[in-house]
């Protein structure tokens, strides 16, 4: 089909109309200039006026962690809330600002337990700001609570519970039920997070048709690993032969790289069961002969945990009167305290089938231990000091079952499987400030890495370690090391004290209160300071031997102290790794 020419009536000269029509005239140079012409229209126009965009409604995010765990589920949150019409905002409970909570409209705590009901070490001031009497008014908040803990403690998610029930008593609306988590949390919390967006997230019909992307994580962060295998090359204990104690050095070798740690994170392990605990276990059970069950109890399942949920189990699963009229009583807190599970088919024996048994236990979860060496000085490797757990507890020896699986079963040349537990929190500051750690018995283990890292960097800052143990002659873990960390000028200054070597004990927060003066000198001068081992006790000494060191040494009111101590929580220059 010929295109019609451009009529002589068109705005152009004579001679430009002939030019034109030869050049339509062509088909493939008119579709050319049609393009051409609509895509120059297309960029000299002026832009379309933007389509109105709703809002994102505000959520307030808060975790209370200590291992991690409730930190890496507030992002889980975030990243969901913000792909259903949100706009999250994470904040860790050690940074809270508890008074600017009356602002938020909707609010989530992620909040696990720690040791015997406390809150994790780093949350404690924001925990206890929202517990006190200056805690603001929050009418109308909406709000729900995620709980993590342990089965194994008896205040099982206290934490949680208590702010759930705060949250309640300030005026906030609970519109969503709090679920206590164990340790195998994951498919628990993913659910109650998902519940929780589609609770929280505001009714758009249109929001279900816009694609949401997420740039809250950047191209090329690091994703989780999985556990890996790694051959032990060495297996060491640092005990003498006449400690009541057993500490095991262990050094790990993989096929590769290590694992990209860094001084203060950690490394879980993967154990086994004791096979003689899972015989006797099967034995009281009667179920000795169930060969397929005592596979599985050997590698998969925690078959030593008792707590006031198995007893609540044992009780339904059999009808055992006399542990029902232990949980009615209330005194089954009380008695599972120093129990293990074969505790309770012992006292109230009862035939159980397989199912009934595996119904009891909960998977086997891995334990952590501090990475105590530096990728900068021991290269591909990994190395680890594990503390062997042995006592008797109503007539019967027990024994922890990774430290026992490492020390009594595993050997050099043997294979475990680890993975790497980051912990950001308790990471060295920058070379030339100055670290002040604190660290007894094992939590000596990632200051080992902390001085390796020093000394490779040729770090300018100074370091300070106060290190104790029972025994100065039987317990002195990894004397020669500090010796030569002294002489070469890795660590600047070292305390000790040994609580058996003398008729008063004398532990290291002792040690600290006599040094108070050089203590709070170099805090002042901008140094950090570190605490690694014991939660129960040795954590809250030591921290309260440094307020009555703020006290004493700065002639500070007892809450002016607190608030010092607190002021360097804040400022992360006091830093805890405690279990």
């Amino acid at each position: 089909m010929t295109p019609s020419p451009i009529p002589k009536t068109a705005p152009f000269a004579e001679e430009e109309i002939e030019l034109l029509n030869r050049v339509i005239g062509n088909a493939t140079q008119r579709v050319w200039l049609a393009g051409f012409f609509a895509g120059l229209e297309a960029s000299t126009a002026p832009p379309p006026a933007p389509a109105p965009s709703a809002t994102a409604e505000p959520l307030t995010i808060v975790y209370a962690t200590e291992s991690g765990n409730s930190e890496k589920l507030a992002a889980d949150l975030g990243r969901l809330a913000r792909k259903n019409g949100l706009k999250p905002t994470v904040v860790d409970m050690a940074d809270l600002d508890v008074a600017a909570l009356i602002s938020a409209r909707r609010l989530v705590v992620i909040a696990a337990t720690w040791g015997e009901g406390d809150p994790p070490g780093r949350a404690a001031r924001g925990y206890n700001e929202l517990m006190g009497e200056g805690a603001p008014r929050l009418d109308g908040i909406e709000f729900g609570v995620l709980a993590l803990g342990d089965t194994a403690y008896a205040e099982f998610c206290a934490t949680g519970k208590k702010i759930d029930e705060r949250l309640a008593v300030l005026g906030g609306k609970r519109v969503i039920e709090r679920v206590d988590c164990d340790l195998d949390f994951a498919t628990d919390a993913a659910n109650w997070i998902e519940h929780a967006v589609k609770v929280l997230a505001p009714a758009d019909p249109a929001r279900g048709k816009v694609i949401a992307v997420d740039f809250s994580t950047k191209l090329g962060s690091v994703t989780e690993v999985g556990p890996v295998e790694a051959e032990i090359t060495e297996h060491i204990n640092l005990n003498s032969s006449r400690s009541a104690k057993e500490t095991i050095h262990l050094e790990l070798a993989f096929d590769g790289a290590a694992p990209a740690y860094k001084p203060g994170d950690s490394l879980d392990i993967y154990p086994n069961n004791d096979p003689a605990y899972v015989e006797a276990l099967l034995k009281s059970a009667g179920l000795a002969a169930d060969e397929a069950l005592g596979a599985e109890f050997a590698t998969s399942r925690d078959i030593s945990t008792l707590s006031v949920r198995t007893l609540e189990t044992y009780a339904t699963l059999t009808g055992n009167q006399h542990v029902k009229q232990l949980i009615e009583s209330e005194a089954a807190k009380t008695w599972i305290a120093g129990r293990q599970l074969i505790d309770l088919i012992d006292q109230f024996p009862t035939a159980l089938s397989a199912e009934q048994l595996r119904a009891l236990t909960r998977p086997l979860a891995p334990r952590a231990y501090s990475i105590a060496s530096s990728r900068r000085d021991v290269g591909q490797e990994a190395h680890l000091l594990i503390s062997a757990v042995r006592y008797k507890s109503h007539g019967r020896l027990r024994k922890g079952v990774a430290s026992i699986d490492v020390a009594e079963r595993l050997k050099k040349g043997d294979r475990l499987q680890v993975k790497l537990r980051p912990n950001k929190h308790f990471a060295l500051p920058a070379p030339d400030r100055d670290i002040i750690m604190i660290g007894p018995g094992t939590g000596i283990a990632p200051f080992r890495a902390f001085v390796q890292e020093r000394r490779a960097s040729a770090a300018s800052g100074r370091s300070w370690l106060f290190f104790g143990d029972r025994s100065f002659t039987h317990d002195f873990l990894y004397q020669l090391e500090w010796q030569e960390a002294l002489a070469d000028k890795a660590l600047t200054r070292m305390d000790v004290a040994f609580s058996r070597d003398k008729r008063e004990k004398v532990y290291v927060q002792h040690r600290l209160w006599e040094r108070r003066r050089d203590v709070i000198s170099w805090l002042d001068d901008g140094a950090y300071l570190y605490v690694c081992g014991d939660a129960k006790s040795m954590a809250k000494d030591v921290r309260m031997a440094l307020v009555r060191a703020y006290s004493d040494v700065k002639a500070l009111a007892p809450e002016a102290a607190e608030r010092a101590v607190a002021e360097l929580e804040r400022d992360k220059r006091y830093m805890q790794d405690v279990y």
